[in-house]
């Protein structure tokens, strides 16, 4: 017959919670239920009983099948708890990570691959050089004066234009 276990240690030991700090942290929080009575962490689990843990956007509930306070391998976990989790929150869970990806505002969080690509483009542009202020001046120019006009170009029957010799 199983023994009462802490709660923060039982959900350590069945691979909930990465760490026991972070499980006493969620129990603190009020995101850890036992049989629908928010638990702190000093709680004690029995065989039988209903974990409920809140991990937005979901919460996930638990039977347990025995107790332990030693951490296992992920192969011994259906051992000890079985999900009884309505399928509601796996649903839940996968329309918010599939919004995650359609809402997400652009310029928040890490650039997408699209973004990166345009930003890049961005700063690989050539710089365009401008004329120092001190060559301009405020005489209107007369473009008739600057323009050299070859006099065979204007001519139609000038070698540029003679079909002849393509």
């Amino acid at each position: 017959m199983s023994r009462p276990v802490r709660i923060d240690s039982f959900l350590w030991a069945v691979r909930l919670f990465k760490t026991r700090s972070i499980a006493q942290d969620a129990c603190r929080k009020g995101r850890v239920a036992i049989n629908d009575v928010t638990a702190k962490p000093a709680k004690m689990v029995m065989m039988g009983d209903i974990i409920s843990v809140r991990k937005p956007p979901v919460t996930l509930s638990f039977k347990v099948l025995q107790t332990t306070a030693n951490r296992m391998g992920a192969k011994l976990v259906p051992e000890y708890i079985l999900n009884v989790t309505p399928p509601e929150q796996y649903e839940l869970l996968e329309l918010k990570r599939m919004s995650g990806y359609v809402d997400r505002a652009q310029g928040l969080g890490r650039p997408t691959k699209r973004e990166r690509r345009d930003l890049e483009q961005f700063l690989q542009a050539p710089v365009v050089e401008t004329a120092p202020l001190e060559d301009w001046s405020d005489e209107p120019l007369d473009y008739d004066e600057s323009l050299d006009y070859d006099e065979e170009q204007d001519n139609p029957s000038s070698d540029l234009l003679d079909w002849d010799n393509w």
